[in-house]
């Protein structure tokens, strides 16, 4: 009889309990290293997600910034606002599905959610960069963004909870690599307008600007003696501007027009760093003649581009092209 009371007792615990309960004291996704975002266009929704449970990170476009540098941001309070952190316990087994889907799924169900109403979103930025190329250039790939709320507060059904330091983890952004191939021309030549020497492709240009004039001047150099100059602030100013994405494409008119045109949009402007002596921001001029013309070929030396705090190399030694000048000019 007691065998037969034991074995009752045992199938009445196992009914009363609910394999979808999960029972949570504190958050802890540290073993979550992957972190992704419902729409990578915008970063508007981050978030990591274990078996039964998400944690969701809620920025405004833009706050995700591609740029090195620390960004800061204030959580709002009361858990609405553009910035929340919100935490979710589930049911069952969570997917993308259940945090981006426009209607999301009934199952499984929100058990517990934990909105933060204090605390401050640390961003750390860094530039991710591809340096396997030969020629001495670097290429940006994209960036890791490094999540930490400080001092954050979670509004939980027990009470408030505050930890000085929550680390969210890291979420990287992909970047479309500068690939600076200009357009297919029969000799290799660049191109003049007014203070502007340059060489340009359907999306991106790549100038010099007030051009030092004792670099082209119609006099043959010396063999492996090219005439040289360096980038200064208001000598051989360097700029490297692309296109807006489907607002038209980059032409000489475009580039040489004293006003700029409303189309291509331009979407970035990079400054090339001032040049340092036998070191970098080089120009490099060598002249040579074929009949009346002289050919000056330019070439920019370990010139690196700069736009806010992030970086590239366009190479140890990148030409930009060849102009050309008549012997009676």
């Amino acid at each position: 009889m007691k065998k037969y009371a034991a074995l009752l007792l045992f199938a009445l615990f196992l009914n009363g309990c609910d394999d979808g309960d999960l029972t949570v004291d504190e958050i802890d996704f540290a073993d979550v290293q992957e972190s992704s975002a419902c729409d990578p266009l915008t970063n508007t929704l981050i978030y990591k997600l274990k078996s039964q449970e998400a944690l969701l990170l809620q920025l405004p476009q833009g706050a995700i910034i591609n740029d090195q540098g620390t960004y800061t941001y204030t959580i709002d309070a009361n858990g609405k606002g553009s910035y929340r952190v919100v935490y979710r316990a589930y049911d069952g087994t969570v997917a993308k599905d259940n945090i981006c889907g426009a209607i999301p799924p009934t199952t499984p169900k929100v058990t517990e959610e934990w909105n933060a109403v204090e605390g401050l979103i640390e961003v750390a930025t860094t530039q991710l960069v591809d340096s396997s190329a030969t020629d001495g250039s670097t290429r940006i790939k994209g960036y890791e963004h490094s999540i930490i709320f400080r001092n954050i507060t979670f509004a939980k059904p027990a009470g408030n909870q505050t930890e000085a330091e929550f680390v969210f983890g890291t979420y990287n952004t992909n970047v479309t690599k500068a690939d600076l191939t200009f357009k297919t021309n029969p000799n290799g030549s660049a191109y003049e307008c007014d203070n502007k020497t340059y060489n340009y492709n359907n999306s991106f240009y790549l100038s010099i600007e007030d051009i030092d004039p004792a670099l082209i001047v119609n006099v043959i150099t010396a063999s492996n003696q090219p005439r040289t100059s360096l980038i200064t602030a208001t000598q051989n100013k360097v700029f490297y501007r692309t296109a807006l994405t489907e607002t038209g494409s980059i032409t000489p008119a475009f580039i040489c027009a004293k006003v700029q045109p409303s189309s291509p949009a331009i979407d970035e402007t990079w400054t090339g760093q001032l040049g340092v002596a036998n070191a970098s921001g080089i120009i490099e001029v060598t002249t040579t003649r074929t009949g009346q013309v002289y050919e000056h070929t330019i070439v920019l030396k370990n010139v690196i581009l700069q736009k806010g705090k992030s970086s590239f190399k366009l190479g140890s030694s990148f030409v930009l092209g060849k102009v050309t000048r008549d012997a009676t000019d």
